[in-house]
């Protein structure tokens, strides 16, 4: 898979599926903006951690079915090689409907009613922050797992870096209710970390993206 070429052309259709500047107040919360960044750096972070997940599950998922938690567009699944049936959750409707148009198989998901030991991986990517009862969530998703499965996540780190950047790249609001060091810790009663990936690197990282398996 040409990895450029797919972002290149995710990026240029999302650019036109949404008005970010009129719309910026309903996706503020969502990665449309930084996907569709006009500075070129500030979407490469984006798009690298999504990399980075597609990587991860390479190493550690298992083809089969997929369920992706504040999944926004789906931007994951055309990065994915091979994946099985796609479940997704997403609170957001803008969303909910460009996902469902994108990837029309897509079959719309709500966390209280998730099907028990269903699914071969669970994708949170950049949203378990933006959610108030985290512990509540995880276990849901942990029981949604199969046995053996993997579940891949990525935050922020909320460092100073990571607000800078924020900062400089014109998003100012406060919506995240927790970190991912404390999501990482709720993660560890249910799931094996297998992997951590920190973008850009160890040590000053903006992002962290990890493979858990199911105990």
């Amino acid at each position: 898979m040409n990895w450029l070429s797919v972002l290149r052309k995710r990026r240029a259709l999302l650019s036109r599926h949404f008005d970010v500047v009129r719309q910026f107040e309903v996706l503020e919360e969502s990665c449309v903006p930084s996907y569709t960044h006009p500075n070129w750096a500030a979407a490469a972070v984006s798009w690298w951690r999504l990399a980075a997940a597609a990587r991860l599950y390479r190493r550690w998922g298992r083809n089969g079915a997929i369920l992706d938690f504040g999944a926004g567009t789906g931007e994951i699944h055309h990065l994915l090689t091979a994946p099985g049936t796609y479940d997704f959750v997403e609170g957001n409707p803008l969303l909910a409907d460009a996902l469902q148009a994108f990837i029309p198989a897509a079959r719309q998901r709500e966390i209280g009613s998730l099907p028990d030991a269903s699914y071969d991986v669970v994708m949170a990517l950049d949203s378990l922050e933006h959610n108030d009862d985290v512990p509540a969530i995880v276990a849901q998703l942990f029981k949604s797992l199969k046995p053996g499965g993997t579940m891949i996540l990525s935050g922020p780190t909320e460092n100073w870096l990571y607000r800078l950047g924020r900062r400089l790249a014109g998003f100012s609001g406060h919506y995240h209710t927790t970190t991912i060091a404390h999501i990482e810790q709720v993660m560890r009663p249910h799931a094996r970390l297998r992997e951590v990936i920190s973008l850009p690197f160890p040590g000053l990282a903006l992002f962290r993206v990890t493979a858990w398996v199911k105990k």
